[in-house]
């Protein structure tokens, strides 16, 4: 019966959180950029990427962008040439930001809507792993409320809070044949909610150069819902269905430097550093509402280590209408290699991106951005599972945003 316990504490919702899964799709021209933001001035993304600099926009804005993103992975399991593949599904991040202040005034009001986590992963049901994994959908939408105040014309600052609403659905097969041959099933779903807040400085030195500090802090999100087990009826009453849950995950804090670099009119430069402090999650707890010998409440280890990405792009204004831009970056993985999951296949990442802007009207705007992402290959046995093999994942993230500015 220890095996089942194991396999279904891996049905945890929690440990579809991990670099992998952090979404960094909050403005069509910041991902042009190679993500960048954090120390420039370009649109009502601010609100997400420093609060600080929300003050100094030089329009109000009302703005909103879809970035569909094709989640590919592939499977290796040890000493076998077979080659396991998730399906094709579109996640569809997206974001919202309504900018607003008195011309002139020395203060801004901004709002973000946005989605900072989350994942869209189906390796099926006949795969390897399928009793670590088959799917998962997961969900998460920040609401930011932002002021932000300009105390000189070289310093600005700012802060927000965030409420975070969060969706779960995973289904994973259990080792329990039925009569027909057929496995197991368990199902998980449910809604989170977390609370949190982050804030930022914004310079203008007298060079012309531009520097940004923001600090977004963890959201620690309870969770809550049903959870459904179909098995053989002989150990039906180890598997009280239906059933509900509870969970509280440490989304982590994220801490931001920027720069911004203007070497001509024509051209923008940015850099970026983060830390993504993923080292909050070092334990997981799950309890069930109904117990038995092989559901009750459990603690984990999981042992996630901090992250860092390094991010840099740069715009060229070749006339007032249009904008190109292009940039790139390079992240480190925050799962340590035995706790690496079909859930978050982590792994050090390289990513490219490209994007272009056009001024339809006065105070329109389109913004479009395409990236590529390319995870580095990792061999790993999950220490849970034991699931053991070599991870590859590619993202390929087309994106698109109008903005009204005034």
């Amino acid at each position: 019966m220890k095996k089942y316990l194991l396999l279904v504490l891996a049905l945890m919702p929690v440990l579809v959180f991990a670099q992998g899964f952090q979404v960094n799709l909050e403005g069509e021209k910041q991902i042009g950029m190679g993500h960048t933001g954090t120390g420039t001035l370009q649109d009502g993304a601010s609100v997400f990427f420093n609060p600080g600099a929300v003050a100094m926009l030089p329009e109000n804005y009302v703005q909103a962008g879809i970035s569909p993103l094709v989640f590919m992975s592939e499977f290796n399991p040890s000493n076998s040439n077979a080659t396991f593949r998730t399906a094709n599904k579109i996640a569809t991040p997206f974001t919202f930001y309504g900018v607003w202040g008195p011309k002139n005034s020395f203060w801004k009001f901004g709002l973000g809507i946005y989605t900072p986590f989350g994942g869209l992963t189906d390796w099926g049901d006949s795969w390897q792993g399928k009793y670590a994994l088959e799917s998962l959908d997961l969900k998460t939408i920040f609401f930011q409320p932002t002021l932000s105040v300009k105390l000189t014309d070289y310093l600005s600052i700012g802060a927000g809070f965030v409420y975070n609403h969060a969706d779960i659905d995973l289904h994973q097969a259990i080792p329990i044949s039925n009569s027909a041959g057929a496995d197991g099933q368990g199902h998980l779903s449910g809604t989170g909610k977390g609370y949190g807040w982050n804030a930022g400085i914004f310079f203008k030195t007298l060079s012309g150069v531009t520097i940004g500090l923001s600090h977004r802090s963890g959201v620690s999100t309870s969770f809550n819902g049903n959870a459904m087990f179909s098995v053989a009826p002989s150990v039906q009453g180890n598997f009280p269905s239906p059933n509900t849950f509870t969970s509280k995950v440490p989304l982590p804090s994220t801490n931001s430097v920027g720069i911004g670099l203007y070497p001509s009119p024509n051209w923008t430069i940015a850099i970026d550093a983060n830390e993504v402090n993923w080292d909050v999650f070092k334990n997981l707890s799950f309890t069930y509402a109904q117990k038995s010998s092989t559901i009750n409440t459990t603690v984990l280890p999981q042992n996630y280590e901090q992250a860092y990405t390094l991010r840099a792009g740069a715009e060229y204004r070749g006339c007032p209408k249009l904008a190109l831009r292009f940039g790139g970056g390079y992240a480190t993985a925050a799962a340590p290699a035995d706790f690496v999951s079909p859930q978050v296949p982590d792994a050090n990442r390289v990513y490219f991106t490209g994007g272009i802007g056009y001024k339809i009207a006065s105070h329109l705007n389109v913004d479009a951005s395409f990236e590529f992402e390319h995870l580095l290959a990792r061999q790993t046995t999950n220490a849970y599972t034991q699931l053991s093999g070599t991870y590859e994942t590619n993202v390929y993230i087309p994106g698109i945003s109008l903005s009204y500015h005034w």
